[in-house]
């Protein structure tokens, strides 16, 4: 059993704890005592609404960081200069770019998983009781979101231009800015560092009424030192400044986000005078507009055209494959159907290209059922049906089969490889219903294929090759009878609407 903790262990242990977590719970009264201990050495801060939860303070995280370090304080040496602060006293208005919803739910999950990576930079002193956000907007934004008090922060106690520059070389050094983006933001850093750095200047920066800051050592020029810390090529630094600074702000602003934000509209708008260049970007954009509703009006009027094509062509089938439909004069052990069901689109007009409609006369599950005893009943006392259904024509499947007299046993898969549409899934493959009547012979042990089947599919609703063929095999000389055929095969009694009149028709 180990010995009773004393009240200067237990101090040190709950600090740890606070400065690790950002809080600390105090349950029994040794450690509110404790805690009560180190609010007077001013190492904890009550919270005002709960008495038993405490803060650590910045004095707290002074004098951990110099002597005697917790673990986690062992963790951060890696990251030489972090700190924690309450992320309540960060400012972060007034920033150049808007918060992207996208990239901060990104964030919320990593930081779920894994925790805060990288800390944020600040501008100010630990000693501030409040700093402004240098850069990392969207994770200060995805720690807000996810409830946390606290965040790790590099503080940086400098102006208000490296400030800006902090956010801007961070921007910069993203992939997703587009290119107006991208002028705006060198062409902003191009000023503040002339602006550090009028030494590196030769002309051509923008005029500003700001005067320069305190002079350090200028690295090199301009381009070259953008280059550096953004990982960018200097002719690329380059061309970006040239089109932020030919470019009136109100421009770049207007075209930004829409289809004239290319590098090719920027590089013809610079060229166009200063005074000119916001109507310039407006009767442009006024033209994309216009340009856009004219595709519009074109698309809606050929899905018109190819609807009345679809109309036609169904007509079509359904009559010139009537010829070939009719009573069925035999009976067959041996059934192979692919019925033609009825499926509804979303729209008549844009949805047509995929509905089954379009490539043959379908039929509604009533319809398919009725059709047994219309052909002739043709089954045998004792027979097999293999019956072709998918995944939300399931029910219909089983119904046709039960209407048909028989009863179901198994199925088989076709895999197509690659998945197409669906409202609760994207179907990627269909099932082969197989339903017996009477005492029909199951396959030979041992014969019995594998049950799902993969192949890529071909024209709209042809089925592999494979399926007849293991039905041959199985049954190799029974006479078999092929329901809605499209392709007539040797050896099979076709009917269908598409049955050829040259083969073998029941």
């Amino acid at each position: 059993m180990s010995a009773p903790m004393k009240s200067g262990e237990r101090a040190r242990a709950i600090l740890d704890e606070a400065l690790r977590a950002g809080v600390y719970r105090s349950t029994v009264g040794a450690e509110r005592q404790a805690c009560a201990a180190l609010n007077v050495k001013r190492l904890l801060s009550r919270d005002k609404g709960d008495a038993d939860t405490w803060y650590p303070t910045d004095l707290a995280r002074k004098q951990v960081a110099k002597a005697n370090p917790s673990p986690d304080q062992n963790d951060q040496a890696a990251k030489p200069g972090v700190t924690i602060r309450r992320i309540d006293s960060i400012d972060s208005d007034g920033r150049l770019r808007i918060v992207d919803r996208a990239t901060v739910e990104v964030i919320k999950a990593s930081i779920r998983e894994r925790g805060l990576q990288t800390p944020i930079t600040v501008q100010g002193t630990i000693d501030d009781a409040r700093v402004k956000l240098g850069a990392g907007k969207h994770r200060l934004e995805a720690m807000r979101e996810l409830g946390e008090t606290w965040i790790e922060c590099f503080h940086r106690d400098v102006d208000d231009l490296d400030r800006e520059l902090w956010e801007i070389d961070e921007n910069l050094c993203r992939a997703e800015l587009t290119p107006a983006d991208r002028a705006l933001f060198v062409a902003r850093r191009k000023e503040i560092y002339l602006l550090k750095h009028p030494e590196t200047g030769a002309g051509g920066d923008r005029k500003s009424k700001r005067q320069a800051v305190g002079l350090i050592e200028a690295p090199t020029t301009f381009a070259v030192a953008t280059a550096v810390a953004t990982g960018r090529d200097r002719r690329t630094v380059e061309r970006d400044a040239s089109r932020g600074e030919k470019i009136v702000d109100m421009a770049l602003h207007l075209i930004r986000g829409t289809r004239l934000d290319s590098g090719a509209f920027l590089d013809r708008l610079k060229h166009v005078a200063e005074d000119k260049q916001v109507l310039y970007a407006e009767a442009a954009l006024a033209d994309e507009k216009r340009k856009a509703a004219e595709v519009k009006e074109n698309r809606r009027r050929q899905q018109e055209v190819r609807h009345a094509v679809r109309l036609a062509h169904m007509a079509h089938v359904a009559s010139s494959g009537a010829a070939t439909a009719g009573k069925v004069g035999h009976k067959f052990p041996i059934i192979y159907a692919d019925p033609p069901w009825k499926f509804s689109t979303r729209s008549e007009v844009t949805g047509g290209d995929r509905s089954a409609s379009n490539h043959y006369p379908t039929m509604t599950t009533h319809e398919i059922c009725a059709l047994w005893e219309q052909i002739g009943s043709p089954a045998k006392q004792d027979a097999v049906l293999f019956l072709w259904a998918t995944n939300p024509m399931l029910p219909d499947g089983l119904q046709v089969m039960s209407a048909w007299g028989f009863t179901y046993v198994h199925h088989w898969i076709w895999d197509k490889e690659i998945a197409g549409n669906g409202y609760w899934g994207r179907d990627r493959h269909e099932l082969l219903l197989i339903g017996r009547r009477g005492n029909p012979a199951a396959p030979l042990p041992g014969s019995q294929p594998h049950t799902v089947h993969r192949e890529a599919k071909g024209r709209h609703s042809a089925k592999p090759a494979f399926f007849a063929e293991t039905i041959e095999r199985l049954y190799p000389d029974m006479p078999r009878l092929e329901m809605f055929c499209r392709d007539p095969r040797p050896g099979w009694t076709a009917w269908g609407f598409e049955a050829a009149a040259e083969s073998e028709v029941a």
